[in-house]
């Protein structure tokens, strides 16, 4: 290696679950710089689960990110001119970030008048285990069952 690693910068709690997480889901959630904005869509999109669920909105969101957490993934390699999809276990820390973009990135797809509503439904069908996200991690976790004939690639 030529160069020294990027220290990573240790994240700040949030305010009202003093949860470090939160502070990563916010970070992903935020455009533009605007993180004020994207506290106040997570904030209420909790509120939403809570009153949907009857449940506490944190430990619903909690139990979602959880649901949609991939275990494995395929990875591309060249081996002798073919390129083959590799099964491998995710590292820790791409788990929770994948788990958390997968989850914003189809509560943006759905239809729903605000951003906070969109992400409010989205958590609410991770947690049940249905919903698009979780057909992703479903999807991921099939094809890596499928080219389980590879894994002696592994590096």
């Amino acid at each position: 290696m030529r160069k020294t690693k990027a220290k990573k910068i240790p994240l700040a709690p949030d305010a009202r679950y003093n949860d470090i997480q939160v502070t990563r889901f916010v970070n992903n959630l935020m455009w533009q710089g605007k993180k004020n904005t994207s506290y106040t869509i997570f904030y209420d999109a909790i509120e939403r689960v809570a009153k949907t669920t009857g449940e506490n909105g944190y430990e619903v969101w909690k139990r979602a990110l959880s649901n949609v957490t991939p275990a494995v993934e395929v990875r591309s390699r060249r081996i002798g001119g073919a390129t083959f999809q590799i099964p491998a276990e995710v590292r820790a820390e791409r788990k929770i970030s994948l788990s958390m973009k997968w989850l914003i990135k189809y509560s943006r797809e759905r239809n729903g008048r605000s951003m906070a509503e969109k992400l409010a439904n989205e958590i609410v069908s991770a947690a049940k285990g249905e919903g698009a996200a979780f057909k992703k991690k479903e999807d991921t976790h099939r094809m890596a069952e499928a080219n389980k004939a590879f894994a002696h690639f592994r590096v």
